[in-house]
């Protein structure tokens, strides 16, 4: 066996290992600047910010903080579509609610995996059909966040300070990347000869162009509905791109790091791009009410209505689907 042959054999038994590791190191990294920063804020000056949020701004966000989980909610949709399954839209609607509340509170695995599981399957799904489900609302989420991320960054609205030892001139090769995937998603939808991919047990098939249009538009329309609540939140004079942008970037860094709803990292991210303009305790005290609005208020709601829902499956009988 040659020198490179047993690199490649090593490499793919600690794989695993060497990802773990990654990541935990990255996760270090950010509990430190966390921690950095913490220590650098008036957490008294915080509050007052919080307090100091008016209600027309808060009675404003709230409608496009439904508006968002709506359109997210239509993932589920295309799902419907994408599959061929027999459920009315309302009830897909109702679980992929369910499931992206859990997902930005407590991560993909428990909302996107373990919800949709437990929710489709009570409405008689097989677990493949709830996989492919699953797999264009990840697929959709991501592809549309591409396009505009990539659109924002190569804009050049995003201006990386130099601890983060990336230029803005190299984020703008990124962002052209990213259209790139997102384009070569619409190319490969509409001409690939090729419709389906076997990975392991699972089989992947790639959809039509109609609905990898509609997985792009919807993707996007929903970040920026995102960025737009935290943009009314935000005192200040601050461009909405700008904001989006911030957003854009804390979502990509949280999932890297494996944070559930980018806990600490969207914080972190926008403190240190925002605060040559805007004072740290301000626009932490507008993150964090963007975070009682989309991520607590949310869950709350759907954790009532799981609840709701396991409570009255538990006291009919069962006859493969369940009504509610």
């Amino acid at each position: 066996m040659t020198a490179g042959s047993e690199a490649r054999s090593w490499l793919r038994d600690h794989k695993t290992t060497m990802k773990r590791v990654a990541t935990g190191v990255f996760v270090c990294i950010v509990i430190a600047l966390l921690v950095r920063v913490g220590m650098t804020i008036e957490w008294d000056e915080v509050v007052d910010a919080i307090l100091d949020t008016s209600p027309a701004v808060l009675w404003t966000a709230v409608p496009l903080v439904i508006a968002s989980y709506c359109v997210y909610a239509c993932y589920d949709i295309l799902g419907k579509r994408y599959t061929g399954h027999d459920l009315p839209w309302w009830q897909c609607m109702k679980v992929a609610f369910i499931s992206y509340a859990f997902t930005m509170n407590f991560s993909a695995a428990v909302g996107g995996l373990a919800m949709r599981l437990r929710l489709y399957g009570k409405y008689g799904l097989a677990p493949g059909e709830i996989m492919r489900i699953m797999g264009l609302s990840i697929t959709t989420n991501w592809i549309g966040y591409c396009m505009l991320a990539g659109l924002i960054f190569a804009s050049g609205a995003i201006k990386p300070p130099g601890e983060w030892g990336i230029g803005g001139g190299w984020l703008r090769v990124v962002g052209g990347l990213l259209v790139v995937v997102a384009l070569a998603y619409l190319a490969l939808s509409a001409f690939s000869k090729r419709r389906s991919w076997k990975i392991r047990d699972h089989t992947i098939e790639l959809p039509d162009l109609r609905t990898a249009v509609l997985q792009v538009a919807l993707s996007m329309v929903n970040w920026s509905i995102m960025g737009l609540i935290v943009y009314i939140l935000m005192p200040g004079e601050i461009a909405y791109p700008t904001i989006l942008g911030c957003l854009l970037v804390g979502a990509i860094v949280g999932s890297v790091a494996h944070i559930p709803g980018g806990l600490g990292v969207t914080e972190y991210v926008f403190i240190t791009l925002l605060s040559p303009e805007l004072p740290r305790h301000q626009v932490l005290g507008a993150i964090l009410v963007y975070r009682a609005l989309y991520y607590i208020a949310p869950v709350l709601v759907a954790g009532a209505w799981y609840l709701l829902m396991e409570a009255r499956s538990s006291t009919q009988p069962s006859h493969g689907t369940e009504v509610a």
